[in-house]
């Protein structure tokens, strides 16, 4: 049995896909540039503390909180319908989805969807979720099969964790702070920023280093391609175990 041999379904993307996927990120960095700039990055935490929160642990709930907060920007922005970045759709996506929330943007006559997984790190902390895990392999090859033009856009937000005493009350506010943010598709990050994790289910995706992120334009099935090597080249992985995964998702025609 050889890879060679598999008849697969070969998914062909939209001609506008790349101009779409820059357009759709494009439109997410110019709301967090705004909020920014209006001074709307924080996220203050009153508690009856005297001496304020546990910094060395605080980083433990940012994840979700900054996750939250980007959701609210997001959501602020589509309720005004002649917002000047033609977002017309926000949804928060339950805890275990493949993505956090999902946004609709309008380009002419188009309406393009953007599956967004918000990862935060600390900036004040070295390594912090350097290599996060994305998705699965199954789900995400899955995925692009079924829509060729499945938009996965991975939010990298930075903070800072500091504490301030709150003058009307006298006790000490937790604040998180946005302090940088960046936005990839994960069609186009290169192959050697991508790893495959064998440890979990199918095996999840991981960005090696999420703070140093190139690019490499490829269709969809170059993609497809790329997850079949990294599942392939581990250790752990037969070419057998693939077939049984690709006829049970109809990744191959049987």
């Amino acid at each position: 049995m050889r890879y060679e041999d598999f008849v697969f379904k070969i998914p062909q993307e939209s001609p506008t896909y790349r101009e779409d996927s820059a357009f759709v990120i494009q439109q997410m960095i110019a709301i967090l540039d705004a909020r920014k700039a209006v001074h709307d990055n924080k996220i203050v935490i009153n508690t009856n503390l005297r001496m304020g929160l546990p910094l060395e642990n605080i980083n433990k709930i940012a994840g979700p909180m900054i996750e939250a907060w980007a959701g609210e920007v997001f959501a602020g922005i589509q309720e005004d319908v002649n917002n000047g970045y033609h977002l017309i759709n926000v949804e928060a996506q339950e805890r275990l989805g493949m993505a956090d929330i999902i946004l609709q943007f309008r380009k002419g006559h188009s309406v393009l969807t953007g599956n967004v997984d918000v990862k935060a790190t600390a900036n004040d902390i070295p390594d912090s979720g350097k290599g996060p895990n994305i998705t699965s392999f199954s789900r995400i090859r899955t995925a692009y099969v079924k829509d060729p033009d499945f938009m996965f856009i991975i939010l990298s937000i930075k903070h800072k964790v500091y504490s301030e005493r709150n003058k009307d009350t006298g006790l000490v506010d937790g604040v998180m702070e946005v302090v940088d943010y960046n936005a990839y598709d994960l069609k186009f990050i290169s192959d050697a920023d991508i790893h495959y994790n064998p440890a979990l289910g199918t095996g999840q995706i991981q960005i090696k280093d999420i703070h140093y992120v190139t690019y490499q334009y490829r269709t969809t099935w170059e993609m497809c391609q790329l997850l079949d090597q990294k599942y392939l080249h581990s250790s752990r992985r037969t070419i057998e175990d693939f077939y049984r995964e690709a006829m049970k998702s109809q990744w191959i025609k049987s």
